[in-house]
C-alpha cells in the first residue's frame, strides 16, 4: 500500500456538516503530518474577546507600542499553549519552517520580539492546536469531513479571519455556497 499524501504546509478545511461543532468552518494550517500523526494550528476562528495585549499582559511582557491583534482559536488540544505562525523574515528559539508558507514558533521569544517591534513582519497568534494520532487524520480524510487545499500566504496573513474558510475554497475554484452538509450513497 502506498503512503498517504502528507499534508504539511497545506490548509485543512472543514466540510459543511462534518458533525463536530469544534471544527465548524475550520481553517487549519498543517504544521506536521507524517506516519506518527499530525498537528495543525487553527486560523479560522478567534478566541472571543482575547487580544494580543491581554495575552502579553498576562505573561508580564511590556508592549506599549505593540499592535493589538486578536488571538485565534488554534484548536481543542492544550488550549492555553500558544503558537505564532509567521513570515519567514524572523526566526528564533525552536522556530520551525512549515514548507514555503510560514514559520511556526511556540516560545516566548517571539512574543517578546513582537512586543518590541522586532518580530516578523506578518504573524497570526493562536492558542491551542489540533492533533491527530498515528493514522487518524489519514483515516478521517477518507470520509466526509475534511478538504485539503494548497496553502497561500495571502489567505493566512492578508484575509480577515472570518473570510479565510471561503477564500481557501475559492482559491481551489470551489464556490463554498454550493457545498452541502450531507452526502448520499448509491
Amino acid at each position: 500500500m502506498d503512503a498517504p499524501p502528507y499534508l504539511t504546509g497545506q490548509y485543512l478545511l472543514a466540510m459543511p456538516g462534518m458533525g463536530d461543532p469544534r471544527f465548524a468552518q475550520a481553517v487549519i494550517v498543517m504544521a506536521a503530518h507524517d506516519e506518527d500523526g499530525a498537528l495543525g494550528i487553527g486560523v479560522g476562528s478567534l478566541r472571543g474577546g482575547l487580544r494580543l495585549k491581554d495575552l502579553l499582559r498576562q505573561l508580564k511582557i511590556s508592549a506599549p507600542d505593540c499592535p493589538d491583534v486578536p488571538i485565534h482559536h488554534g484548536g481543542p488540544v492544550e488550549p492555553g499553549r500558544g503558537f505564532v505562525l509567521h513570515s519567514t523574515d524572523w526566526s528564533g528559539q525552536d522556530t520551525v519552517q512549515i514548507s514555503q508558507l510560514c514559520n511556526l514558533t511556540g516560545t516566548l521569544d517571539i512574543l517578546k520580539a513582537i512586543a518590541h517591534n522586532e518580530g516578523p513582519s506578518k504573524y497570526v497568534v493562536s492558542l491551542g492546536y489540533a492533533g491527530w494520532s498515528e493514522g487518524q487524520l489519514d483515516e478521517e480524510m477518507t470520509r466526509h469531513g475534511w478538504f485539503a487545499a494548497p496553502s497561500d500566504d495571502s489567505i493566512l496573513f492578508d484575509t480577515p479571519t472570518s473570510d479565510r474558510w471561503a477564500a481557501a475554497y475559492r482559491s481551489q475554484g470551489i464556490d463554498p455556497a454550493l457545498l452541502v452538509g450531507q452526502t448520499g450513497a448509491a
